[in-house]
């Protein structure tokens, strides 16, 4: 979702872009941001230059919430530049005013798919079974390839309602194989063991859905899935068998065996050029592990990674920068037992520039942002949060 700037930046576009962060970190405390100031950073979300783009960011986050919302509101309304109007509504979400709600609403049939995304996306997070009905209706007309995923995980969050159970389960056997992945995903997620019986159909077939519907079905939680794994585990190729064995542990069968093969298909992989299938099936394997709690699984990721190089590198990168989107929790706790955390905020930095979630990734800033000003100063706590927010530059 996110635009991307050249991979190329002038070096006086980079030196002017660390100079604003500089100058919005070393703000005195009790110095607040004045409204031209933010308006004029919230003006330059949609610069070309990236530098530009990150500080901008950091200067909305840091003005005081009175003096910020109105300015993110007024942008989403009626600012001329689209993409800034679609970075606004992001850096709003986060700032739990109780007007969001409102622009979320209006967000649903906006022109512009970003917002769509980011307004669907946010009524994922915060449960209004008012909305359901839109949501079902958009289906018929969201095609785009920002947007449809977005309003997929939305609907996928109400699974309680009958009608959203009744298509979410029909649309894993239809569509494009770009939306019926996103469905797969956002059913384990969810945990919907109404769509077991499709989930495992689609499981049993060769192809480019095969490893999001095993994963799934691990995820659902239901020891019936247990039967279909285990048929794969005897007949898959191997580069299928790390996601295979994640998802019989996930689904509650013989954990420590299973992620112990991954961490050694990982560690096989990293050190065998030409085994890339099999590196990013056992990162992934482990992501979702972590993302399901398991601490190990999140050490072995940073373990392996903070040494190794493109390409096992980024698939690596990828997979912790996921376990930081959906259990942010987990991975804080997991940098405060490390005795050097530097390693893994490098590879977090690398995933966050590959990834294009913005909305999760915002989320991601509020949550580390928040436990900052929760834990007790001089904390170990504290001191990751710091560091997370000073070298993530948000």
């Amino acid at each position: 979702m996110r635009a991307r700037a050249a991979l190329a930046l002038a070096c006086a576009a980079v030196a002017c872009g660390l100079q604003i962060a500089a100058a919005v970190q070393q703000k005195p405390a009790g110095e607040a941001l004045t409204a031209e100031q933010v308006r004029a950073a919230v003006d330059t979300l949609g610069t070309f230059e990236f530098p530009r783009r990150i500080a901008a960011a950091r200067t909305v986050r840091r003005a005081p919430q009175t003096t910020a919302v109105p300015i993110l509101l007024r942008a989403v309304s009626s600012h001329t530049d689209e993409y800034v109007r679609f970075r606004a509504l992001v850096i709003l979400s986060a700032f739990n005013d109780p007007r969001t709600r409102d622009v979320m609403l209006k967000g649903l049939s906006d022109r512009n798919d970003r917002v769509r995304a980011v307004s669907y996306s946010w009524f994922e997070y915060n449960a209004d079974a008012t909305v359901v009905p839109r949501l079902l209706q958009a289906l018929d007309r969201e095609e785009s390839e920002f947007v449809r995923p977005a309003l997929t995980r939305a609907l996928a969050a109400y699974g309680a309602d009958p009608k959203v159970r009744e298509v979410m389960a029909a649309l894993v056997m239809k569509g494009q194989d770009l939306f019926r992945a996103a469905v797969i995903e956002a059913l384990g997620d969810y945990k919907a063991a109404y769509a077991l019986k499709p989930i495992s159909e689609v499981a049993k077939l060769d192809g480019p859905l095969q490893d999001d519907a095993v994963l799934a079905l691990g995820r659902l939680g239901d020891k019936r899935a247990l039967e279909t794994l285990a048929a794969l585990q005897r007949t898959a190729p191997r580069p299928l068998q790390p996601t295979i064995a994640a998802a019989i542990c996930l689904a509650g069968s013989n954990c420590p065996s299973h992620q112990g093969y991954m961490a050694e298909a990982l560690k096989f992989a990293i050190a065998n050029p030409g085994y890339q299938d099999l590196l990013r099936s056992a990162a992934g394997g482990l992501a979702a592990l972590a993302i399901a709690g398991h601490a190990d699984a999140v050490n072995v990721l940073i373990d392996q990674g903070t040494p190794t190089r493109d390409p096992a590198r980024a698939a690596i990168a990828l997979a912790l920068g996921n376990v930081a989107l959906r259990n942010t929790p987990l991975l804080l706790k997991t940098l405060e037992s490390r005795s050097d955390d530097t390693g893994a905020i490098e590879l977090l930095r690398e995933a966050l520039d590959m990834l294009e979630e913005d909305f999760e990734e915002e989320r991601f800033f509020a949550r580390v942002r928040r436990t900052y000003w929760q834990a007790a100063p001089g904390s170990a706590t504290r001191k990751v949060a710091e560091a997370l927010i000073q070298r993530l530059e948000f």
